[in-house]
């Protein structure tokens, strides 16, 4: 029996017990969570820290140190144990029943992300029971309030107590199952994510009764071009290093994005949108308004506008992509702007990843991705320059195709291979890493 079939049963009973606590945030109400989580730590012999900003809301800390471990490295393991909503009359199965049907096991957070929480629990239960010896220590973190925002999770807990928080390498969230790309068998290792600005566009004219339109300036009909050029135009590309490294990894030529990514859509069309978002900035026009009567032409209007920005890239290229693709005739207002964070393509880690790979799932490889999204990982960022975090959660058998869409969606679900398979990979990697 391999160690990925060994570890299977525990890590989907596991995922279980944390998809039947309802941590639907808001309000979160972890604590239940968190505290069944630290049990099963401590009785496998981790030693374990429960903190947090609110009495209901508790972040985990559970340490494994062999007692020779030296002054090597600390890596970490991070989650996040709170959700989003899911309605249930939506679902074929009960969101918080964690149900399994057709080798596959159903729950909201099945994907995000408590199946990570178990596989990277059951792992450093396993090591601990086992007395593993490796350098350094490992450090699982799982925290809450990460869906709207991490005030109360990650950001508060690298901020008010960093000596718990601080590693060197850090795993989350983020990429990991299998990406097939003609014959290749290819593994994301996000290493950045995307900057999130927003801003609305506005625009204004002359009110007048909605029975004689010829009296008035339609504010509303002056911001429809607008709209359609933010959700059709195309900007100029934006190649950081970890969108340079997607492209070179993907067999492709970095000095000519467009044609690389005409050639990955040829090769693999639902991988394509995923690259063209991590090559350069990207516009969602979300809300509209205007008048508030149906029978006022409306004097003012506005749209909000997500706007993605790569990974380090600040307001002078965001406004410089807007302008090229809105021209300046409309009024701008940034509400936002957190510019997007990122590690090293190339570490330790990330040889680690690549070597694991190449063992346990013949001629696959590890392939640096950019988010489009952000997480955790930001904090751990910012408190701690000299993190290396990556997001990777190795997913065998579901591809990301399946994977993707289930994010925040009715009849969220895993393959119950696939939790042995990543429990399997978070049990190998200190062996291989902290040395």
């Amino acid at each position: 029996m391999s160690l990925a079939e060994e570890l299977q049963e525990e890590t989907a009973e596991v995922l279980a017990r944390l998809i039947r606590f309802r941590t639907v945030n808001p309000p979160g109400n972890e604590r239940e969570c968190q505290e069944w989580l630290a049990g099963y730590l401590e009785d496998a012999g981790l030693e374990c820290e429960l903190l947090g900003a609110e009495p209901e809301r508790p972040n985990l800390v559970a340490r494994c140190r062999p007692a020779d471990r030296g002054d090597g490295p600390a890596l970490g393991y991070l989650s996040h144990v709170d959700t989003v909503l899911a309605d249930a009359q939506d679902w074929s199965e009960d969101p918080w029943g964690a149900q399994r049907r057709d080798g596959r096991l159903y729950g909201r957070g099945a994907i995000d992300m408590k199946s990570q929480t178990a596989a990277e629990a059951v792992a450093a239960a396993h090591l601990a029971r086992s007395g593993a010896r490796f350098a350094g220590e490992l450090k699982l973190i799982s925290v809450v309030d990460e869906e709207t925002g991490g005030m109360l999770g990650a950001k508060w807990l690298t901020e008010e107590h960093p000596e718990l928080a601080r590693v060197d390498y850090l795993l989350n969230e983020g990429a990991g199952a299998v990406m097939p790309y003609g014959e290749r068998r290819l593994y994301g290792v996000c290493v950045a994510e995307k900057g999130t600005f927003r801003f609305r566009v506005r625009t204004s004219g002359v009110a007048a009764h909605a029975s004689v339109p010829g009296l008035a300036e339609n504010a509303l009909l002056k911001l429809a071009p607008a709209i359609v050029a933010l959700g059709e135009g195309r900007p100029g590309y934006d190649l950081t290093e970890a969108a340079r490294a997607l492209l070179a990894g993907l067999g492709e030529d970095p000095e000519d994005p467009g044609a690389a990514l005409d050639k990955v859509a040829e090769v693999e069309p639902r991988l394509a949108p995923l690259v063209d978002a991590a090559l350069r900035v990207t516009f969602a026009p979300t809300m509209v308004s205007a008048g508030e009567k149906i029978n006022v032409i409306p004097a003012r209007a506005e749209v909000r506008v997500d706007w993605r920005v790569p990974p380090g890239m600040g307001e002078d290229v965001a406004l410089k992509r807007v302008r090229e693709v809105l021209g300046s005739d409309f009024e701008l207002e940034f509400t936002e702007a957190i510019v997007g964070n990122r590690s090293p393509v190339a570490s330790p880690l990330m040889d680690a990843i690549s070597g694991w790979l190449g063992e346990s799932d013949e001629g696959a490889e590890a392939i640096p991705t950019v988010l489009p999204a952000f997480t955790d990982s930001r904090w751990f960022r910012t408190a701690f320059p000299g993190c290396v975090a990556y997001g990777f959660f190795p997913q065998r058998h579901q591809t990301l195709y399946e994977t993707w869409p289930l994010m925040h969606a009715k009849d969220e679900h895993i393959d119950v291979r696939d939790l042995g398979f990543a429990a399997a990979f978070f049990h190998d990697l200190p062996g291989r890493l902290l040395r």
